[in-house]
């Protein structure tokens, strides 16, 4: 297939294709509508989900894209070549829901977060045990983020960080950035101070659609860490545990063990998804991984916070809005003919994989 016949210019067209495509392949479709919020253009906001055989089953192959919304660009064209290239016969007891924007507002509205500035990636916590703390990020906040998109406030932030980095290290400028952050609403990686729409609809389609699952393969398709254009796992199976072998089984050991984003330690994530579904299926054992495909490595910092620079600050009169938006997509779903085609043979092969080493769980 050509890579126009699966990416969308927009959340709508994404949308249409990915159910028009789901429903010509057999699968069942299911739709959850916002109750309260709509698209730019006023167009309906949804999370569709394709389900491909037994309500039944023990075992199931899970797939979300959208879970940042402007990534979801790739991880929907993921969904709809495997629809239209990879489908084959499943084995007896086994199922596949794929679940398409599950941030439809960020998806809609080019953010990568979803209407009320939470990165969705963080909000997946026990909200009742309290908030996780984040002290380091408070420190740099004001200084990350300015009301101004210049050379001289980019050259500001820069300073902030580097201020950090030498104060307390490389990787815990990393780990204070990325892990997740519960006191400032306007700021980057922001987890929420409740579950999000999004959050509580995952939680009400997989108790729906996966109600017998005592499997579950999982992917969340996502853009941003590794090599241009080249897969980038993390796994978040406990190291050394069985869960862990298996998708190393499916996957490659070089894949899934020892793998440092952005070469870095990994960072202390708080409330992902993940981590989200695994608390869905109770005691059900979930094998997988966050699929990033790479883009612009470490200047990847510099695009989230243009995402809330272009949500906080601008206005379309800005003279350079549409230029700045535009790169805040290409940042994550590069228009390069090059990086879609490679996305998408590799996202075919990783969504065979997991289904085929499924079959034989």
């Amino acid at each position: 297939m050509e890579f126009y016949d699966c990416y969308a210019q927009s959340y709508a067209l994404a949308r249409q294709r990915f159910c028009q495509t789901a429903r010509e392949k057999g699968a069942d479709v299911f739709t959850h509508v916002h109750p309260s919020l709509s698209g730019p253009q006023g167009e309906e906001l949804a999370v569709d989900v394709a389900c491909f055989g037994p309500v039944t089953a023990t075992r199931a192959l899970l797939v979300i894209s959208g879970t940042h919304g402007l990534e979801g660009f790739l991880g929907s064209a993921a969904q709809i070549a495997w629809l239209k290239g990879g489908t084959s016969v499943l084995a007896e007891d086994v199922r596949v829901v794929l679940v398409h924007a599950i941030n439809p507002w960020g998806f809609a509205h080019l953010s990568r977060t979803t209407e009320n500035n939470v990165d969705l990636n963080r909000n997946f916590i026990d909200f009742s045990a309290g908030l996780p703390e984040n002290p380091g990020y408070a420190l740099m906040h004001e200084r990350l983020l300015g009301p101004e998109w210049t050379q001289a406030q980019i050259a500001a932030a820069q300073k902030a960080m580097d201020d950090f980095a030498a104060t307390h290290g490389g990787d815990a400028l990393f780990d204070t950035l990325a892990r997740g952050q519960y006191s400032h609403a306007d700021g980057l990686n922001y987890g929420g101070t409740g579950p999000e729409w999004s959050h509580r609809t995952l939680e009400a389609i997989i108790h729906e659609h996966l109600p017998a699952v005592r499997k579950l393969a999982f992917i969340d398709w996502h853009t941003g860490v590794g090599e241009y254009g080249e897969p980038f796992f993390l796994c978040f199976n406990e190291e050394g545990s069985p869960l862990q072998a298996r998708a190393a089984q499916w996957w490659g050991e070089d894949r899934i063990r020892g793998q440092l984003p952005h070469g870095r330690a990994r960072p202390n994530y708080q409330g992902l998804l993940f981590h989200g579904v695994q608390s869905f299926v109770g005691d059900a054992a979930v094998c997988g991984a966050v699929v990033e495909f790479g883009t612009r490595g470490w200047h990847m910092r510099r695009m989230l916070r243009l995402d809330l620079w272009l949500k906080f600050h601008a206005t379309p009169a800005h003279p350079g809005y549409a230029m700045l938006q535009a790169d805040l997509l290409d940042s994550f779903c590069p228009f390069d003919q090059v990086w879609r085609d490679n996305c998408l043979r590799h996202a075919l092969e990783i969504t065979e994989q997991a289904l085929h080493g499924l079959q034989d769980w």
